[in-house]
């Protein structure tokens, strides 16, 4: 667990709160002269909550009562002064799709969107909650030189029926029942649950014309999402991550998940400590064998995007936990032909500035608590 307070007032904070799998994190903001502040922030590990005590940064699947506990506990040790919250759920519990509909007024579309979602849901509409919203368009138009052009592509007919993006998200009803059970176990005030992907993109992507890929690397699993004027255009699921990495450690050095994850934390794929025993040396060959999996699948949905689309990705921010390892930032780089970059939520907040290198270090972690926190403060004003 990692905590700190900075003071301010009671009355006028807010807190984001990220439910992952291996831990849950928090950052309490307050609005001063229009300026985001940090208050504090602290992460409590969920191993040690499940019934097998398992070990840092080892996922699980808890019930809303041990999950309740575990908040209750953070809230606590963290100093955290409000209860007035917004609440993340993993992607893994939504479905996000676009999808092109005729361009009618928007009480058509209310009536129309739950038919047409039936495609892109695998369960029953009454199971799920449907949210939506139009994407703004942008106008096109197709130069003679493009490949469209060249292969004798035919433009739509004067009149023909224009079309519009919808991005459409659903969430399961047994979930947010789950969520609904935290909320009234620990007494919070939420304002809102929202789908950790949206709380990412407000935290770490600043206004940017180009479409830009974002790796969030979890413990269970690797999420990237590509997008473009702050609008989701792609997602997918790799299905490794920080968990992943930490068995093969294990396994191959035949130690403990625990020494596993230690190693890994303390070292990741950095030269430092090369010169110290044998596990050390090797473990850096592993993660990095590891790391290389998640980056090469990365690389390929971000070059078929490209190619599918006929549009360059300007920049691949990676964030998450599993970003804040030793090295990653170079082996990464090694990876993609476009520029990669860290991100550092607490960029958008302000803070002590002798405490502006923790914060650079932790940032990849708290993405999802500081981008919650910031909405709350937006609907509150």
């Amino acid at each position: 667990m990692g905590l700190f307070n900075f003071g301010g007032k009671k009355n006028s904070s807010v807190v984001g709160i990220d439910i992952g799998v291996s831990s849950i994190k928090v950052v309490q903001l307050r609005k001063r002269k229009g300026v985001a502040v940090l208050e504090t922030y602290g992460e409590i590990a969920l191993g040690p909550y499940s019934d097998i005590k398992l070990g840092v940064g080892q996922s699980t699947n808890l019930p809303a009562v041990k999950i309740a506990e575990a908040v209750t506990d953070l809230i606590r040790e963290a100093n955290v002064t409000t209860t007035r919250a917004g609440i993340s759920i993993p992607f893994s519990s939504s479905l996000v799709s676009l999808i092109s509909l005729p361009a009618l007024d928007k009480s058509k579309l209310a009536s129309m969107i739950p038919l047409e979602a039936r495609k892109y849901i695998p369960v029953p509409i009454s199971e799920v909650m449907l949210d939506w919203f139009i994407v703004p368009g942008e106008e096109k138009q197709t130069p003679v030189s493009s490949p469209e052009a060249k292969e004798g592509k035919k433009t739509p007919p004067a009149g023909a029926a224009k079309r519009i993006e919808v991005l459409l998200v659903a969430i399961h009803n047994s979930t947010l029942n789950k969520y609904n059970e935290i909320v009234q176990a620990t007494k919070l005030d939420v304002g809102f649950f929202e789908i950790e992907i949206f709380s990412t993109i407000r935290a770490v992507i600043e206004q940017s014309v180009t479409p830009v890929m974002v790796l969030d690397m979890g413990s269970a699993n690797t999420k990237l999402y590509i997008v473009e004027y702050g609008v989701v255009k792609a997602s997918h699921v790799i299905s490794s991550g920080g968990q992943d990495i930490t068995q093969t450690l294990s396994k191959s050095l035949s130690i403990s998940v625990s020494k596993a994850e230690e190693l890994k934390r303390d070292f990741g794929v950095s030269d430092a400590g090369l010169n110290k025993d044998a596990d050390t040396i090797n473990s850096k060959e592993i993660i990095s064998s590891g790391l290389d999996r998640i980056f090469n699948e990365a690389s390929k949905v971000l070059m078929q995007y490209q190619k599918k689309h006929n549009k360059n990705i300007s920049n691949v921010i990676l964030t998450g936990g599993g970003a804040t390892l030793k090295g990653i930032l170079p082996l990464a780089k090694n990876h993609f032909e476009v520029e990669v970059s860290m991100s550092n939520p607490f960029t958008k907040v302000e803070s002590p500035a002798f405490f502006e290198k923790v914060l650079k270090e932790i940032g990849p972690e708290f993405a999802v608590a500081v981008g919650l926190a910031l909405r709350q403060l937006q609907e509150e004003g």
